[in-house]
C-alpha cells in the first residue's frame, strides 16, 4: 500500500512541476510570479493615467450628511456659535443666517457660505469654522480579498490605505494591483476606477481620498489562486494516504 501511495504522489507531484514549467516557459519567468515580463512591459506602456490619479478634487474631503452634528464658531461672535445637527433635508438653520444646506458639503466649503451671509449684513470680515462633532452618515464598504470585508463609517478625511487597514489588510490571495472603487457623484454619475496598492504604499501614486458610499472592491490574483488550490489538493491527497497508512 505504502508503494501505491508513494507512486501516487510522485505522479501528482510531477504533474504539479511539469504544469509550473509548462508555465514558466511561455512567461520566460516563474509561473507562481504575479505578473510576468510581458505583463509588465504592457502594463507600463499604458499606465492607464485616467484610473492611475486621484479620482478626487481639491474639496474630496469629508462631506457632511444627514444626522452629522456641527460645530459651527464665529470667531468673537460667541452668541453665534452653536452646535446643530443635520436634518433629514439635509439642512441647517442658524441665526441670521437662516436656513441653507450642508449636506455634501465639506466642512470648509459650508464655513465659506456661512461667512458670506454673514458678511451681508451683519458682520464685518467673520471668520467661521465648521467641526463635525458627530459622524453619522458616512459610510464606505470593502469587500474581496481582504481580512475583514465589511461597512465601515468615515471619520473626517479617509483615504484608501487607511480604508484597507480598517478591512484589516488584504489577504494573501489579493491583486494589490488591481483594486476597484466605484463612486456615484451628486449628479448620478458612476465611474470605476483602479489602483494599485503596491504603487501607492511605495509612494509613487496618490493615496485617494475615499468618499461616502464609495464601494472599494479587492479582486484576487489568478496565479496566487491557482497556487493555493493546487496545492491545497496535494495537501488532501498526502493527508489522504497518510490515513490509509
Amino acid at each position: 500500500m505504502d508503494s501505491v501511495f508513494h507512486r501516487g504522489a510522485s505522479v501528482a507531484l510531477t504533474s504539479f512541476l511539469w504544469v509550473g514549467t509548462a508555465l514558466a516557459d511561455d512567461a520566460g519567468e516563474a509561473w507562481w510570479w504575479d505578473e510576468p515580463p510581458q505583463a509588465a512591459a504592457t502594463r507600463d506602456a499604458d499606465p492607464r493615467p485616467a484610473l492611475a490619479v486621484s479620482p478626487v478634487d481639491e474639496e474630496a474631503g469629508y462631506r457632511i450628511g444627514v444626522r452629522d452634528l456641527l460645530e459651527i464658531d464665529v470667531f468673537r461672535v460667541p452668541e453665534l456659535t452653536r452646535k446643530v445637527r443635520v436634518d433629514a433635508n439635509g439642512r441647517i438653520a442658524l441665526p441670521l443666517v437662516g436656513s441653507l444646506t450642508a449636506a455634501g458639503k465639506t466642512p470648509e466649503r459650508l464655513a465659506r457660505e456661512i461667512a458670506d451671509r454673514l458678511a451681508r449684513d451683519y458682520v464685518n470680515d467673520p471668520f467661521v469654522t465648521v467641526f463635525v462633532a458627530e459622524y453619522e452618515s458616512q459610510r464606505v464598504t470593502v469587500e474581496g480579498a481582504v481580512n475583514k470585508p465589511g461597512i465601515f463609517p468615515l471619520k473626517g478625511r479617509t483615504t484608501l490605505l487607511q480604508v484597507v487597514a480598517q478591512a484589516e489588510g488584504l489577504t494573501d490571495l489579493a491583486d494589490a494591483r488591481d483594486v476597484q472603487l466605484f463612486r456615484t457623484f451628486p449628479d448620478g454619475r458612476k465611474a470605476v476606477f483602479t489602483f494599485d496598492v503596491d504603487a501607492i504604499r511605495r509612494g509613487q501614486t496618490p493615496d485617494p481620498v475615499v468618499q461616502a458610499d464609495d464601494v472599494v472592491v479587492v479582486r484576487r490574483s489568478g496565479p496566487k489562486s491557482f497556487v493555493r488550490s493546487v496545492t491545497d489538493t496535494l495537501r488532501g491527497f498526502i493527508t489522504f494516504g497518510n490515513v490509509r497508512r
